[in-house]
């Protein structure tokens, strides 16, 4: 079985539901209430202001990565498993499942607060007190009967119903008035923040409110586009939460005394129109719309754990991935999940693990924000989500996110920790296989190494896992030209790696070796006055055969082996083609892709576009040279220049080429417009030469593909007649490139 499998059926408003329900959930009822007449207006506000400085990033980082890759079933489980490793993924999975199981618990003993009135009335006359299990246990049946006959589907169709309530018990909140509000003269101004010694006491009750944001992310396995869905949903769910507490706040403080907040949990009914029922109601409608939202969450990231046989038993996981023959529902997942939440009704009080859950929680939200920043951070050319968040947001989220930790309980933070590496360490023992990292961190350990290697002037040496540029060019003509070097600079200013070698013509000697050490000095001290991403070297050697020989054996700059080299000549001059195509064979039998640029005394004019052709020859070109484009573009000599890409076919060849190309663009997340793809009819009296020179005559930057067979036929002129455009970067692939 597969994640595939699963039956897609929900748009975006059951995450938004789902999300919305759980953040004004129990906790807004029961305890916002105490947390004002605690800490004040002000105080609440910064509690809420902090609480999402957390949830904020965390929801902008789960956007971005999902519009960047399909997220499956399991929601942040499969996030974390598929950038940190399965093994680190299993870990936290594992700890969130729990999270989840016990919230469903945790939600239907709130349930219980709803019958608050009618416990005090069977004390007052009877003089009993009803335990609250009277309540908490057969709504938990009820609820588990529910969602394992009718799945998630009736869960949305009653969420809907919940949510309804929920609303508009806030409705009657915000119109209701109270004689305090009449009398008092309350106001922002005059507002205040006391008891400051408690602030994070207090937010350690508030803060379960705020981990709802991600509580529909866990459904992704059942929407019909997570990509779109999970974005809209969260961020929208956590910003909409975020205002209606900000007013939620303004009308406590101002309704009610600060010591009614402190000692009524139901303060809300005595504010609300019809609050005696409305405000129960509406708690009774939030904490199920919570329940519900866990309870369908908290089963599919079991069941995705299993599906990545996170358990050590083989049947156990075949078991728990098992899901209903009729509508995919994890049926046996959703057994356990009810189970496990049973016990801690059972129990009657879920404060003990409370923090604990909130540990989890934080611990998710930290992990999410870390893949997020380590992926601004490798910059891999495959990471070019739809959704954009900021690295320093991503970053920030989460140094909050560990630092709260250990400001709610310092034990509690401790504990969390070492049972998760309890967990990693079991896992990690019959999963020795599988990796326990990912590329994610590969990725940033070669941007950091690339950034170390051009301070230090090393290189090491490592695999790389996916297709990035890592080039070397070797030229005797930096003090003339700078061209090769700036095109350089560019592959290497964000996506790709790059070691620019000076040949010094000669044999290796005293005088030579003491020319290469003032000549790179010169290179260095002139390369700094711009942003330089490129290591710098000389290479003495008396031929350019032996230069090429010794330059594509060292190893690249960022610890990946370099996989492209760069020549370069003057299009004005063009006697040194020659030596270039003498050289092919030899660069191509270590496998690099052969790339040629022809400088021109015409200056890079970056506010034009850069123009890519396409011929119908270039099969194993045209990803390489549209790669390159989306690279060169990045760097910010290019931010106002666009990517414009020109195909020359056949005329019965034209809508299909046309649909190609599109489909490409949009599959690859690339930054090039529909109205930037233009398909030229072949003309048998107009040669291709012809229409290149008039159609990118003024160019930034024209990329052209050749093919090698090409290249022995026709040698040096098959880099001529272009004299009617600027630079020319003519570029031969070693293999198709994948754009995905």
């Amino acid at each position: 079985m597969s994640l595939e499998s699963t039956k897609r059926k929900f748009g975006t408003a059951p995450v938004f539901f789902t999300a919305i329900s759980t953040i004004l959930g129990a906790i807004l009822f029961l305890r916002f209430g105490y947390a004002v007449g605690t800490l004040g207006f002000w105080g609440v506000i910064c509690v809420i202001l902090l609480g999402h400085a957390v949830t904020i990033p965390t929801a902008f980082a789960i956007s971005e990565i999902a519009t960047n890759k399909r997220v499956e079933g399991g929601g942040e489980y499969f996030i974390i498993s598929r950038s940190f490793g399965l093994n680190i993924g299993a870990t936290i999975g594992l700890a969130l499942f729990m999270s989840q199981a016990i919230s469903v618990a945790f939600y239907v003993i709130a349930f219980t607060e709803a019958f608050e009135p009618v416990f005090n009335w069977v004390k007052e006359i009877y003089g009993y007190n009803l335990p609250r299990q009277v309540v908490s246990v057969p709504a938990m049946l009820v609820l588990s009967a529910l969602i394992l006959k009718k799945g998630a589907n009736l869960g949305v169709k009653a969420l809907y119903f919940v949510v309804a309530i929920l609303f508009l018990s806030l409705l009657l909140f915000f119109l209701g008035k109270t004689e305090y509000s009449s009398m008092s003269d309350f106001n922002l101004w005059n507002a205040d923040f006391r008891n400051t010694d408690n602030f994070f006491v207090v937010f350690a009750i508030i803060f379960p409110a705020f981990t709802g944001m991600t509580a529909g992310v866990g459904l992704s396995g059942d929407l019909k586009n997570p990509s779109k869905s999970i974005p809209l949903g969260t961020a929208s769910a956590t910003l909409i939460g975020m205002i209606i507490y900000f007013f939620i706040v303004y009308k406590l403080a101002a309704s009610v005394s600060s010591i009614d907040l402190v000692e009524n949990q139901l303060i809300m009914s005595k504010i609300a129109l019809g609050g005696a029922i409305i405000i129960p109601l509406g708690l009774a409608a939030s904490t199920i719309s919570s329940a519900l939202g866990s309870v369908m969450v908290a089963p599919r990231t079991l069941q995705a754990l299993s599906i990545d046989n996170s358990f050590p038993s083989k049947r156990l996981n075949q078991w728990l991935a098992k899901g209903r023959d009729s509508d995919s529902e994890p049926f046996n997942s959703s057994l356990i999940t009810c189970a496990i939440a049973m016990v801690f009704v059972l129990l009657g009080d879920v404060n003990a693990v409370a923090e604990i859950i909130s540990m989890f929680f934080m611990l998710t939200y930290g992990a999410l924000c870390l893949i997020s920043f380590l992926n601004h951070f490798g910059s891999s050319p495959s990471y070019r989500p739809s959704f954009k968040s900021k690295w320093f947001l991503s970053l920030i989220g989460f140094f909050i996110s560990i630092w709260v930790m250990f400001k709610i309980n310092t034990l509690y933070a401790f504990g969390a920790v070492v049972l998760m590496s309890f967990i990693y360490l079991f896992i990690n023992r019959y999963h020795k296989h599988r990796n326990g990292l990912e590329s994610i961190f590969l990725n940033s350990l070669y941007q950091f190494n690339r950034n170390m290697q051009v301070f230090l002037q090393k290189a090491g040496k490592r695999k790389v896992r996916e297709w990035r540029p890592s080039a070397i060019c070797i030229s005797k003509d930096s003090f003339e030209r700078d061209t090769a070097f700036k095109l350089l600079n560019w592959i290497s200013y964000k996506y790709g790696f790059g070691t620019y070698l000076h040949r010094i013509e000669g044999y290796y000697s005293t005088a030579t070796y003491q020319q290469s050490k003032e000549e790179l000095d010169r290179l260095i001290n002139g390369f700094d006055k711009i942003e330089n991403h490129v290591y710098v070297d000389t290479i003495i050697s008396p031929s350019y055969t032996s230069a090429i020989a010794q330059a594509i054996q060292l190893p690249g700059i960022a610890g990946m082996e370099n996989n492209m080299v760069i020549f370069e000549f003057d299009k004005e001059n063009p006697g040194k083609l020659d030596v270039i195509i003498e050289n092919y064979s030899l660069a191509r039998s270590g496998n690099f892709d052969f790339c040629i640029l022809g400088s021109s005394q015409r200056k890079f004019n970056y506010k034009n576009n850069i123009h890519v052709w396409i011929k119908s020859s270039d099969t194993d070109n045209a990803n390489l040279m549209i790669l390159l484009s989306f690279i060169i573009g990045g760097h910010p000599d290019w931010r106002k220049a666009d990517i414009k890409i020109f195909s020359i076919c056949k005329k019965n060849q034209a809508i299909e080429t046309r649909e190609q190309l599109d489909k490409l663009v949009i599959s690859g997340r690339l930054p090039i417009s529909n109205s930037n793809i233009e398909i030229i009819l072949e003309q048998e009296d107009i040669p291709p030469r012809q229409i290149i020179n008039k159609k990118s005559a003024n160019a930034g930057l024209t990329i052209l593909g050749f093919r090698g067979e090409t290249l022995k036929h026709e040698k040096s002129e098959l880099f001529k007649g272009y004299s009617e455009i600027g630079n020319v970067l003519f570029i031969n692939a070693n293999s198709q490139k994948s754009i995905d």
